[in-house]
């Protein structure tokens, strides 16, 4: 059908802390959530592995899983070579890491080494990896997104988000609108390293993110659908302690997931006018 509307509800963030972890899964079984991106290097990580173990049980609905591929907060999964602070050993922070990047200070082979590490560690927890995407979108960059795109298709994983949103969605956000423009313009050169095999149609999610509106603006996206496959990017969650010692993302969280378990938008998931999946069914 031409005209088929599809949408991915993917979380970001699963594995960052217990309390994001269980925000994640109660938007999923309410029937929102229907895909996760998984921190393997974050404090919530063991326990977001026992639950997603747990989530094989017929009782819940499908779930897909992916990484999300952290470049830029605690330590690497591999040695991390030019990712890392050679003083600590902790990987460079967001800012440092993106003017590395746009410099060329990045080596290629350790996105690589490091990006292949993190798939082997959600892997051999005994889960099937349905996409990839990063932490703060630094996959989009320069020098990253080569490597990343050619580790997820020689590991046999087909898709790699493209974070490149529409400009009209609320463009009097000027933080949301800024960060849009600066993810067109570094996947324009980043992009020429290839693209993946295969990607949602329409990307959402990074005007919706903040502030009281959040329902508001999250309910005119499910009720303006497009043709294909939407992904729909949200970061419910509960904040608690190790949340505030690695994200500055903390009190929109509960706010988010308050929005995503609203009987109006369950109604609209129930209302059968376009079908959720995950990356995995694409």
């Amino acid at each position: 059908m031409p005209d088929a509307r599809r949408l991915i509800v993917n979380a970001d963030d699963f594995g960052l802390s217990a309390g994001v972890n269980r925000g994640v899964l109660e938007a999923h079984e309410t029937g929102v959530v229907s895909s996760v991106s998984v921190l393997v290097n974050a404090p919530g990580w063991t326990d977001a592995a026992q639950r997603l173990r747990d989530l094989s049980s017929p009782s819940f609905p499908e779930l897909g899983v992916g990484l999300h591929l952290n470049l830029t907060t605690g330590r690497p999964v591999s040695c991390g070579g030019s990712l890392c602070d050679a003083r600590t050993g902790q990987l460079h922070p967001f800012g440092t890491f993106v003017a590395r990047a746009l410099a060329g200070r990045i080596a290629p082979r350790d996105v690589a080494i490091e990006c292949t590490a993190q798939l082997s560690r959600l892997r051999d927890a005994g889960l099937v990896v349905t996409h990839v995407d990063s932490h703060r979108h630094v996959h989009a960059l320069p020098g990253v997104w080569g490597p990343v795109v050619e580790t997820a298709r020689r590991e046999g994983i087909p898709v790699v988000r493209v974070p490149l949103e529409p400009w009209g969605l609320n463009p009097l956000n000027w933080r949301a609108s800024l960060k849009k423009t600066v993810l067109h313009l570094a996947w324009r050169v980043a992009s020429r390293g290839g693209i993946p095999l295969r990607r949602a149609d329409h990307f959402v999610g990074i005007s919706l993110q903040g502030g009281r509106g959040f329902l508001r603006r999250l309910l005119a996206v499910i009720d303006h659908l497009q043709p294909g496959t939407t992904e729909l990017m949200v970061h419910p969650g509960y904040p608690d302690g190790d949340l505030a010692g690695w994200d500055d993302y903390r009190a929109p969280r509960a706010q988010e997931l308050a929005a995503l378990i609203r009987p109006e938008v369950r109604e609209r998931f129930q209302r059968g006018r376009f079908r959720l999946t995950h990356f995995g069914a694409l």
